[in-house]
This record gives C-alpha cells, structure tokens and sequence, in this order.
C-alpha cells in the first residue's frame, strides 16, 4: 500500500467518523423536535434538513464555501474571532460529511422515535422518574435500533460524499482527500488506472466492514433488548 493509499484510506474514515459523531446531536435533537407534536414552522425545518437530499450536492458545497469560506458571513466570524477556518482543511471536510448525512440520520432515527409508546413514557414519569430520568431509561433504549441505523447511514454517506467536499474544501491530499477525491484524482491521471482500481476496493472493504460491525451490533442490541424486557 502506498502512502498515496494509505493517507486516503486513514482519512475518509476519520471524516466519516468525526461527521458522524458531529451530526449525531442534532440529528437526535432535530429527530424528536420533529417526530413529537406540531410548532410553528415545523414544515420550513423539515425542508430545510431534507434539502442535501434533493440539491446536487456541488449546490451544497457552494452554500458552505459562502457561508464558511474565510470570506464567508460566518467564516470571517469565526476566523477573526475564534481562529477557526474551514476551507482546505479537515475540518471542512467533516463539515460538508456531515451536513450531507444529517438528513439520512434524521430520518431513521425519527421513524424509531415515532414508533414508541408514549404512554411507557407517561408511566416513567407516574413513578416519580423526571423528564430526563424517563427520556435516558425508556426513550434512548427503545430508540437504540434507530440510532444504530443512523449511525450506519451517516458512517456511510460521509464515506461516499464527493460532490459538497470538493466544492467546499478542494481535493488536498492529506487534508481533505478522501477516497472518493483520490479515486478522481487517479482517474484523471494517464496511468492511474490501477491505483483508481486499488482505491475502490479500499472503499468496498471499508464498507463492508462497517456494515457487518452494524450486523453484529444490531444482533446484539436486539438480544440485549429482548433480555432487559
């Protein structure tokens, strides 16, 4: 394995990590403000998450540059005040991962919050447990195979995204190159058949990796669910 391979492999599974972790928060906050009774403009957010679905991702990756760039409304912000830059960095790039999951974790975990009893809630709560006492003892358990899904399917998208990082963060190697950059980067290149070649099979086996530790959790959450009930 070349360097070449191995700097593209070690990165795109610390953005997909670092994406998916960074999503997971407001994936679950937007899930239950979603999956749980109506607000004002309860409709507009639901599109507004939904939108890295339908935008060429390239779309997205250009709100992000104006956004975020250094010269962006928020990136000059951010960079005159905290430090923080965003564009060739990998910070971008878990940024752009991230935005572009965001709205695939909303939805598996918002189809498992909607499927839960709340009347198991209201009995916590009868009991003497607090809010939160009944959300970390009922709610986050019963809602744990939706979480799993969400963490598989934002692992996954941030694995493949392409179009929102190059647009946003450049194809840096060693910052932003992820495999999907490198596999272009290869392509464009006269003899860079075989490395193209190596590099999606790095990105399959990667994959399929992710999917049966998935598996393998899923069996286990379910045992452990079907033993604690």
């Amino acid at each position: 394995m070349t360097e070449v391979e191995r700097q593209a492999l070690w990165l795109s599974f610390q953005v997909a990590s670092a994406a998916t972790l960074a999503a997971l928060p407001l994936a679950l906050g937007l899930a239950f403000a979603l999956g749980r009774g109506r607000w004002p403009g309860k409709a507009l957010v639901e599109v507004l998450v939904n939108l890295p679905l339908v935008l060429p991702p390239v779309v997205i990756g250009y709100a992000l540059l104006i956004s975020f760039g250094r010269q962006g409304w928020l990136g000059r912000w951010l960079y005159e005040t905290l430090g923080i830059t965003f564009v060739f960095s990998f910070r971008g790039a878990v940024l752009a991962a991230a935005v572009m999951a965001l709205p695939l974790m909303v939805r598996a975990l918002r189809q498992s919050i909607e499927a839960i009893d709340r009347g198991l809630e209201a009995a916590a709560r009868s009991l003497g447990a607090s809010r939160l006492d009944a959300f970390l003892s009922v709610t986050l358990p019963l809602a744990a195979p939706g979480l799993l899904s969400a963490l598989v399917l934002g692992f996954a998208a941030s694995l493949g995204e392409f179009g929102a990082t190059i647009t946003f963060v450049s194809n840096v190697p060693g910052q932003t190159q992820t495999l999907p950059l490198a596999i272009y980067s290869a392509l464009q290149s006269p003899d860079g058949e075989a490395l193209a070649l190596r590099l999606v099979m790095y990105s399959a086996l990667l994959a399929f990796v992710a999917l049966g530790f998935a598996q393998w959790s899923h069996r286990r959450l379910q045992r452990w669910l079907g033993q604690s009930t």
